[in-house]
């Protein structure tokens, strides 16, 4: 009896094999990339049709987008109440709010204002900074020094971000700040735990290759991760999902690491309007999700 079954399900397994897609999607992989695990990001700024706060919440819900990181330029300022209002108003999460650029947000004249926005609204979420791609303040000291420096202010940076429940992410944007191993060196000298990386493929032209070795350790530190169209160079060169060369290898790591995190959606140079953008990038998302077979995956989508 024993031989029969071996031998049928042997026949079986002969007519259907199970192909590498079939193992993906029986494994459950892939599902950090669902619909409703996506964020916009880099959709205030780079939109020609300069939408309302309404009107881009209005445009989310269109697409489908249930998550919002903020980001802002001055002319925004006066609508930041009118922006969180608006998410509200279409369950709209805000994901992250983008703080002042550069290596000294704190004595930017926004960030208290920032800190009494969120406290108001009675928001906790993640707040991304970047020292910037320019190493301006980091020439002629050892990398010690580099970490000491960087390090004391992001700890005073999220030591205020504690007092209202928020998390900082450090965001690559190139230069010294933009290595990932370097980010890395930070989190171990700040040693708080509302601290980790938000990893930004539209910032990563150069670190394709290295991709493979780097992510297993930055892994524990992810908190938010930014996905774009990558081709090799050299230079390596930033284009909408789907249409590069290394991206669907990449996603294809994160999908079958342990990453819990959100996926943002850029919409940074993608397209003129911001809706267009986000489309174009979704759309070659849902090409590489179906490359891969995780098909559980797409149904999200429907």
């Amino acid at each position: 009896m024993l031989l029969h079954l071996l031998f049928i399900n042997l026949l079986v397994l002969m007519i259907f094999p199970v192909n590498e897609a079939m193992c993906q999607v029986s494994s459950g992989k892939g599902k950090v990339f669902s619909r409703g695990n996506l964020v916009a990001w880099c959709i205030v700024p780079f939109d020609n049709k300069k939408r309302s706060p309404e009107e881009r919440a209005q445009m989310l819900v269109k697409l489908g987008i249930t998550k919002f990181a903020y980001d802002w330029r001055e002319e925004h300022v006066p609508s930041f109440d009118q922006e969180i209002n608006a998410l509200k108003k279409h369950h709209i999460e805000l994901q992250a709010f983008w703080m002042p650029y550069g290596p000294d947000p704190l004595n930017n004249k926004h960030y208290a204002e920032i800190f009494a926005l969120l406290k108001r609204h009675h928001l906790k979420t993640q707040l991304w900074w970047s020292y910037g791609s320019s190493n301006v303040g980091l020439e002629n000291m050892t990398q010690e020094e580099k970490v000491s420096a960087v390090g004391k202010m992001v700890r005073e940076l999220a030591e205020d971000a504690s007092k209202i429940g928020c998390t900082v992410g450090l965001y690559n944007h190139n230069g010294w700040f933009g290595e990932p191993e370097n980010l890395m060196s930070i989190l171990q000298y700040v040693k708080m735990d509302n601290v980790g990386i938000v990893y930004n493929f539209n910032h990563a032209e150069e670190q394709v290759d290295r991709f493979p070795v780097f992510f297993p350790k930055l892994l524990p530190h992810l908190i938010a991760l930014n996905i774009a169209g990558l081709k090799k160079g050299p230079p390596g060169k930033v284009v909408p999902v789907g249409q590069g060369d290394s991206e669907e290898k990449m996603i294809r790591i994160i999908a079958e690491s342990d990453y819990k995190g959100t996926i943002g959606v850029i919409n940074e140079e993608t397209d003129p309007d911001a809706e267009v953008g986000l489309k174009i990038n979704v759309d070659g998302l849902k090409n590489i999700l179906k490359s891969l077979g995780y098909t559980v995956v797409l149904q999200t989508y429907n």
